[in-house]
């Protein structure tokens, strides 16, 4: 009964906003089943029967450039397929479903010989549905139908995509339908724009297949880091404890994106081994320090001069030491097309991020207002990495950043000047 009553309590006071965000909650929930299931029935429908057509001779697809491997990578993936035409500048136009697409895994040596527009005489199967997959050697039946689900799979990704945005999406406005008294006009607004401008980029420009992963499951990982670092981010401007419950959650989802593509090792480490026991802590923290009148906002206070020149003194080192260590680790992963200089370049970015991340975690600890100039930094910082990867639905998150921190620093300013007193703040040491 108590949850019941909560929950009435929370809810959108007038009737026909209630009633506008509960349609659509509703119709982005529908239209999220109806995709999936679309999806799902294009990936697995059957291609029929199947014949053998002999050889056919296929162009690889793309050049050294876009593949990016280097002298590290173990296994080399190359894509052939048939060559249907040509487009108006004269450059080849590959056939999709009907260009026989075949997969081969070279090592570094033979990759490396491979002559840009190499072709490969293949065997070709054509199944009655008009779909054809080709393979280096000949196939057996579960080997063919296998690549043909695959194929399929990959021409339903824009379903996928589409249903994994709205899925998002509806999480979205279910938060501000069932917490609608916790949030202002303006950060309902905001925090929808951000999440609809997240599906939007994420549905035009998709994601990649990355070290073995399908695009459609990193894709799923960065909307939903998105969705929850935006929702915590929003807590924190609102000087709420419960951010830090969400927080948990961001991290969780952060490093599985590291580990999925491979990078951002300093960041992973960070995330684990100090985002995740400060969030436990400041938790507990920030709750042994409520608001005297309000029971649902933390007291926050300002840094002073020398403690801003020691932060920065600590960034910097901490920048040169652990991005020389980075550059110097034997990793290799399918971003930045394989140029060096700009992985080592990422390794001092990442480096320099998790230097100002983790004073921005002591910041958030010691509720201090600098930690909203800590968020610009950083913000800046991983959106040029993001610019870099090709990560472009990631900048959505950082424009997100970038607004929020401006709302957050004029709240948490307003409530220092008509709250606290200096003599108050150097008091307080926690």
């Amino acid at each position: 009964m108590k949850l019941t009553d909560n929950l009435k309590r929370n809810l959108e006071p007038s009737r026909i906003l209630r009633r506008l965000e509960l349609l659509a909650f509703f119709l982005a929930l529908i239209a999220t089943v109806t995709l999936t299931v679309i999806g799902v029935v294009r990936t697995n429908r059957d291609a029929g029967p199947y014949d053998a057509i002999g050889t056919v001779t296929l162009t690889r697809v793309g050049s050294a450039e876009e593949d990016g491997y280097d002298e590290d990578s173990a296994v080399c993936t190359v894509i052939y397929r048939r060559i249907v035409g040509e487009d108006d500048d004269g450059n080849p136009v590959f056939g999709e479903t009907d260009g026989f697409p075949c997969t081969v895994r070279y090592s570094y040596a033979e990759w490396e010989a491979l002559p840009e527009g190499a072709t490969l005489v293949a065997f070709g199967y054509r199944f009655e549905s008009g779909v054809t997959v080709a393979f280096e050697y000949p196939a057996h039946e579960p080997a063919v139908r296998d690549a043909v689900r695959d194929l399929q799979a990959e021409v339903a990704m824009p379903c996928f995509n589409a249903a994994i945005a709205l899925l998002l999406l509806t999480l979205s406005i279910e938060v501000v339908t069932f917490f609608a008294r916790q949030f202002s006009a303006y950060e309902k607004i905001w925090f929808l724009s951000i999440m609809v401008l997240a599906c939007a980029v994420s549905i035009a420009l998709p994601e990649e297949s990355a070290n073995g992963v399908s695009g459609i499951w990193i894709m799923l990982l960065y909307l939903l880091d998105t969705f929850l670092n935006i929702l915590c981010e929003l807590l924190i401007s609102k000087q709420s404890k419960w951010n830090f419950i969400v927080s948990v959650a961001v991290e969780i989802v952060e490093i599985l994106v590291c580990i999925v593509l491979m990078y951002r090792f300093a960041t992973m480490l960070t995330t684990l081994f100090f985002w995740l026991p400060i969030d436990i802590l400041s938790f507990i923290n920030w709750n042994r320090h409520k608001d005297s009148e309000e029971a649902e906002l933390t007291r926050v206070r300002r840094l002073t001069g020398w403690q801003e020149v020691l932060v920065l003194l600590g960034i910097a080192l901490w920048t040169a030491g652990i991005g020389y260590l980075l550059s110097g680790l034997d990793i290799h992963t399918d971003l930045f097309g394989g140029n060096e200089a700009i992985a080592n370049l990422v390794c001092y970015l990442d480096a320099c991020a998790s230097a100002v991340g983790i004073a921005n975690g002591l910041f958030i600890f010691f509720r201090f207002r600098e930690q909203w100039v800590a968020w610009y930094i950083s913000a800046i910082l991983e959106a040029v990495i993001n610019i870099l990867a090709g990560q472009y639905v990631l900048l959505v998150l950082k424009v997100g950043y970038l607004t929020n921190s401006t709302y957050g620093y004029i709240k948490w300013s307003r409530y220092i000047r008509t709250h606290r007193t200096g003599a108050e703040e150097k008091r307080e040491f926690f």
